[in-house]
């Protein structure tokens, strides 16, 4: 049986206001930061990891 591996997606926001607005999904943790530094100051990034299913 082969087990899939979970795949951490990165998500870029970047705050406008009065809301958040995803500027990039990806799963590429280089990409997204450089995205960020991009942005500036105003950008976070979230990690999303499903859990493993059994």
């Amino acid at each position: 049986m082969m087990t899939d591996k979970p795949v951490t997606t990165y998500v870029v926001s970047v705050f406008e206001k009065p809301f958040w607005r995803t500027v990039l999904t990806t799963k590429d943790k280089a990409k997204a930061e450089a995205m960020a530094e991009e942005i500036g100051g105003g950008a976070k990034i979230e990690e999303i990891t499903p859990k493993p299913k059994r």
